[in-house]
This record gives structure tokens, C-alpha cells and sequence, in this order.
């Protein structure tokens, strides 16, 4: 399975239903996860400021879900990208090699992480962590077409 874009296109959301829906989204995405896949995840839906709008961690999740949940979200934020998309370019050949170093900031790369745009600007992000890579971007997709509702 890809891991790319293609597979989660970033989808548009207004920021008010962002905010409203934010905490019943993590909270679906972490239980169909939980349930449709056995896999026990944390999910963390931030503003457009990196602010924290919902978490929810899944009471059998490793207890680093969440804090990977949280970072994926802030890559996504910062860099306007799907973490997915961005793991090529941290790999030591690649032009972001230095970026995770560099910067003082909680970035991470590992799939998981995608922004969520209005009118083409981004308005926050979701990440999910505590399965396999490919996993927790599946399931940051499901929480994105959640909100998009």
C-alpha cells in the first residue's frame, strides 16, 4: 500500500467545523481503528497555530503513541505536506536530511501526519501514531474524511 498523497488527498474543511468536530473525529478515528483493525492508536487534531484541539489516546496504546500522534500532526502543520510524503527527504541522500536536526521544533517522519486545508490554506492537522506507518496514515485519512464531513 502507498503511503503517498494520492492515497489521502488533503481535503478542504472549514475551520469552524474543524474545532466542532475535532474531538468527536479523534475520537471515531481512534475506535474504528481500535476495532476495525485491532491496532491501538493516539490521535491528535491541532489548529492552524499547532494549538491542541482533541486527543485521544486509546487506553491500550503504547504510551509514545501519543507523543508521536502530536509530533506527525506538527510536521504535517509545518511543512503543509503529509508525513509520508516527507520520509524520502529526512533519509541521509535526501534534501531535508539536516531539517529533523536543525530545527528546535517536534518534528517527525514517519507516516501519520496530514493537514487539513480551507479555501487552500491549511487550518490544522491530524496524526496518528501507535500502529505500523502505513496503518496510521490510513487511519489519519479516515479521521480526515471524518472532518470533512
Amino acid at each position: 500500500m502507498s503511503t503517498t498523497a494520492t492515497t489521502a488527498p488533503l481535503s478542504t474543511v472549514d475551520a469552524e467545523t474543524l474545532v466542532a468536530a475535532a474531538r468527536a473525529a479523534a475520537r471515531a478515528a481512534a475506535r474504528a481503528a481500535a476495532e476495525a483493525a485491532g491496532v491501538a492508536v493516539s490521535v491528535t487534531v491541532l489548529d492552524a497555530g499547532g494549538h491542541l484541539l482533541a486527543f485521544r489516546r486509546d487506553d491500550r496504546a503504547v504510551l509514545i503513541s501519543g507523543e508521536t500522534s502530536t509530533r506527525k500532526a506538527y510536521t504535517a502543520l509545518q511543512l503543509n505536506a503529509p508525513t509520508a510524503d516527507l520520509v524520502e527527504l529526512v533519509k541521509p541522500d535526501g534534501p531535508f536530511h539536516s531539517l529533523p536536526t536543525a530545527l528546535d521544533r517536534p518534528l517527525l517522519f514517519i507516516a501519520g501526519g496530514l493537514p487539513v486545508h480551507r479555501d487552500g490554506r491549511p487550518v490544522g492537522a491530524i496524526g496518528v501514531g501507535g500502529g505500523a506507518p502505513e496503518q496510521d496514515h490510513a487511519f489519519a485519512a479516515a479521521a480526515l474524511r471524518e472532518l470533512a464531513r
